[in-house]
C-alpha cells in the first residue's frame, strides 16, 4: 500500500518545449531528499497543455530516473474514455507501478457515467489505479457510494481526495472496509487527512520542500503528533502561497526561485503577479529554503 508524500511534479519547459535535463535532474532530487513516491503529468505537471507525445515522453523519463527506487504513479487521466484508456495502457508498458485517473472534467457525468468511465479503464488494463476525485477542478463529485462500487473492482485500489472534505476519510473508511488506499490531495488537510486513517498525500508543496514534507509524515507514522504538529504548522504558509494563484503558477515560480527548472509555463497559464511573486519568495526564505534570489 503507498504511504507517505507522493509528489505531483511540475514539469519543466524551456524555450516551449520540455526541459528533459531539468526534469530529471529534478526527479533525482526529490529521490535524495526523502519523498516516497512521484506523479509525473497530473494537473501540477501542466497535462492539460501536453501532447500526447510529451505527456508519455515525461512519465517515460520519471519512470526511467526512478528506476525502482520509489513508485511512480503516472497521470493517465482523460475527459475521453478511450483517451485515457490509451495513457494507461501507455504507463502501464512504461514501466509505471500505479496510475491516477481525474475524474471526467467538463463532460459532467452522472454517479453511473462515473463508474462506467474507471470501470472501463480497469477492465482495460491491469495496472494498480487511483480515482482522483477534485471536484474543484473538474466541477463532479463522486460520492462515497459509487467509489465503494469501483473498490470492489480488481485494479481499483485507491484514491487521491482533493476535496477538501475533511468527513470524507473516515466515510470511505466506513463505506469501503478492508485496504482502500486513500492518499490526500490537499496538503492543508494533509494531518486531519492522517488522523483519520488516511495513508499519505500527493502533493504539491513537496515540489519544493520534499524533505520537510517526508519528515512530517514520519513523524506521524512514528506516532510522534506533536512533532507532526509542529512540522504540519511551520510548513502551512507554503500550503496556503502556493495557491495564491491557480496552481501549478505558484510552485512552478517557486522551483524556479530554487534554481531548480526556468519559469516557463504554457498558456492559458501566465507568470505569477508581482504581488504574488513577492509573497512566494517571503515564504522560501521565512522556511529557510531560498538564501539568494534566482538570476
Amino acid at each position: 500500500m503507498l504511504e507517505g508524500y507522493v509528489t505531483a511534479l511540475i514539469t519543466p519547459m524551456r524555450d516551449g518545449a520540455i526541459d528533459e535535463d531539468a526534469f530529471r535532474a529534478f526527479v533525482e532530487w526529490q529521490i535524495a531528499e526523502g519523498v516516497n513516491g512521484l506523479l509525473p503529468c497530473g494537473t501540477t505537471g501542466e497535462s492539460p497543455t501536453l501532447s500526447h507525445d510529451e505527456h508519455m515522453r515525461v512519465t517515460e523519463i520519471c519512470i526511467d530516473v526512478a528506476n525502482g527506487r520509489v513508485p511512480v504513479i503516472a497521470g493517465t487521466g482523460s475527459n475521453s474514455t478511450a483517451e485515457a484508456i490509451a495513457l494507461t495502457h501507455h504507463a502501464k508498458e512504461a514501466g509505471a507501478d500505479a496510475a491516477l485517473l481525474v475524474m471526467p472534467y467538463y463532460n459532467k457525468p452522472t454517479q453511473e457515467g462515473m463508474y462506467l468511465h474507471f470501470k472501463a479503464v480497469q477492465d482495460a488494463v491491469a495496472i494498480p489505479q487511483y480515482i482522483y476525485n477534485i471536484p474543484g477542478r473538474s466541477v463532479v463529485n463522486m460520492s462515497t457510494e459509487t467509489m465503494a462500487r469501483l473498490a470492489a473492482l480488481p485494479n481499483i485500489v485507491g484514491v487521491k481526495d482533493a476535496t477538501a472534505d475533511l468527513t470524507r476519510p473516515t466515510l470511505t473508511r466506513l463505506a469501503i472496509p478492508g485496504g482502500f488506499n486513500q492518499m490526500s490531495g490537499e496538503d492543508g488537510t494533509a494531518l486531519a487527512y492522517f488522523a483519520q486513517g488516511g495513508h499519505g498525500c500527493i502533493s504539491v508543496s513537496a515540489n519544493v520542500a520534499p524533505r520537510a514534507c517526508a519528515e512530517f509524515h514520519a513523524a506521524w507514522k512514528a506516532g510522534d503528533a506533536a512533532k507532526a504538529l509542529e512540522l504540519h504548522t511551520r510548513l502551512m504558509p507554503l500550503h496556503d502561497v502556493l495557491f495564491c494563484e491557480s496552481s501549478p503558477i505558484p510552485v512552478k515560480y517557486a522551483a524556479y526561485l530554487l534554481g531548480k527548472c526556468g519559469a516557463d509555463m504554457r498558456l492559458p497559464l501566465c507568470p505569477p503577479m508581482s504581488a504574488s511573486k513577492q509573497r512566494i519568495e517571503a515564504v522560501l526564505r521565512a522556511l529557510g529554503l531560498l538564501k539568494d534570489a534566482a538570476a
